[in-house]
């Protein structure tokens, strides 16, 4: 479908030729109809997949036509990093710039106190769109700098890591400010029970739409080292010094890993930052920076974080752990193989990890190849599948053992009670044997008497 099938405004047809987009993605073809007829929609697809444009072009479109007030915000956008909302309101540009009367602006945390007045000053006149982190935003309407009263649009994107960051009950705080009657639009990767919990308080007979999770482009080579979890930097660090790293990002699943990665791969001479929550916003910029311009050549970076680096030319991503699910490991490893190119991906997989690793092959339906641990760094375990727990299984040993060795200690009594009486019986009968024999002799003395 071409974007011209759809109702769109004139002014966003015109940035979408400006941009050369011509064809919808399919969240875009089954989203933007229902948007536009003022319909709560619940949204399940993965980043990557176009939905931005989805909530954006219609709403933007809504806007266009002049039926809603100049002086107040009319749309909220909750976004759960501040890369994902730079990312956003980058995008707002792009689709709004035939539309120079609809104003927005980015609140996030970690920006100085001119940042927060610019935002505070943005709010106070009215901008149209508002995109923002909850923590920030929560944080302007204590202060009163914000009035969402006449908020006509309410969009959540991403919001199961919203939720996996426990920005749960700042999203219904802020929902409390809104109006009665507003449109409602939620977009989320997957959809646990806790994400239709949050869509049945918050949205009113939503149109629902899910798309199936898309498998990684076939460009993609995908590896991985089945080993255990000491030998992980062991095999970063050969993996880089046969093969030089350019253009690489690895994932790891805390921050404290990333800081622990980057330092050690720092340490050994290799060009490496690190991407994680406790930088600040001027930080992250800057290592954004430095990654995009190609001055350093690896990213290190937390899953969380992560969220809204969007850079075409990566050449590897590496798994450090393990991802909780396919979506994610689609999600992580779809970094690479942009545009056409070849990439490749490596999962680093643990013996704890090895039943979520072999999942997302079963969802891949095929076994992802298996490469040799370097010699240097001994064997890695078996792969199996199946994560068994050395502690509870030595537990499991050991008592087996002791088990044993009752049984053993039992049937050694048991012998020597034995054996006991059967001596106890040859010393009473050797007794009986030696009164019968003496009291014979008494008797054939009496006889020769």
């Amino acid at each position: 479908m071409t974007f011209y099938e759809l109702d769109l405004s004139e002014p966003v047809l015109d940035a979408l030729d400006d941009m050369n987009f011509q064809e919808t993605t399919p969240i875009q073809e089954h989203a933007i109809p229902p948007i536009l007829e003022g319909h709560d929609v619940l949204g399940v697809a993965q980043t990557g997949t176009g939905k931005t444009a989805a909530y954006l072009l219609p709403v933007l479109s809504e806007l266009s036509y002049g039926d809603y007030p100049t002086d107040a915000i009319n749309c909220i956008i909750m976004s759960p990093t501040r890369e994902l909302a730079q990312q956003i309101d980058q995008a707002l540009q792009g689709f709004s710039y035939h539309l120079p009367y609809i104003s927005s602006v980015a609140v996030y945390g970690g920006n100085d106190g001119i940042r927060y007045e610019q935002e505070k000053r943005s709010m106070q006149q009215g901008a149209d769109i508002i995109i923002a982190t909850p923590g920030r935003l929560i944080s302007h309407l204590s202060l009163g700098n914000i009035d969402l009263s006449q908020v006509s649009f309410f969009i959540l994107d991403e919001a199961d890591r919203m939720l996996d960051m426990g920005f749960a009950e700042d999203i219904l705080q802020i929902a409390k400010h809104l109006p009665a009657k507003h449109q409602t639009i939620m977009f989320s990767a997957t959809m646990p029970e806790k994400i239709r919990q949050l869509a049945k308080t918050l949205l009113h007979k939503p149109v629902e739409i899910s798309l199936a999770i898309s498998r990684p482009a076939d460009k993609i080579h995908q590896m991985a080292y089945i080993c255990y979890e000491a030998q992980k930097i062991g095999i970063i660090k050969e993996l880089f010094k046969s093969n030089k790293p350019e253009r690489v990002i690895i994932f790891t699943g805390s921050k404290i890993k990333t800081k622990d990665l980057a330092i050690s791969l720092t340490k050994a001479k290799f060009n490496c930052r690190a991407m994680h929550s406790d930088l600040s916003q001027q930080e992250r910029d800057e290592v954004m920076f430095l990654f995009r311009s190609a001055q350093i050549d690896i990213l290190v970076a937390t899953d969380i974080v992560a969220r809204g680096i969007d850079i075409d030319d990566i050449t590897l991503v590496v798994n450090f752990d393990v991802p909780h699910d396919a979506e994610d490991y689609v999600h992580r490893i779809g970094r690479t193989a942009r545009a056409g190119a070849g990439g490749s991906a490596i999962t680093l997989v643990s013996e704890k990890d090895q039943p979520e690793f072999k999942k997302i092959e079963q969802f891949l339906e095929k076994d992802v190849e298996k490469l040799p641990i370097p010699e240097e760094l001994g064997r890695g375990p078996e792969y199996t599948g199946n994560f068994k727990d050395r502690k509870r299984s030595g537990r499991k040993h050991q008592h087996g053992a002791r088990k044993k060795n009752r049984h053993k200690h039992s049937d050694e009594t048991n012998h020597k009670q034995e054996a006991k009486k059967n001596h106890d019986k040859r010393k009473a009968q050797h007794s009986e044997t030696q009164k019968k024999g003496k009291a014979q002799t008494q008797e054939g003395s009496k006889t020769q008497a």
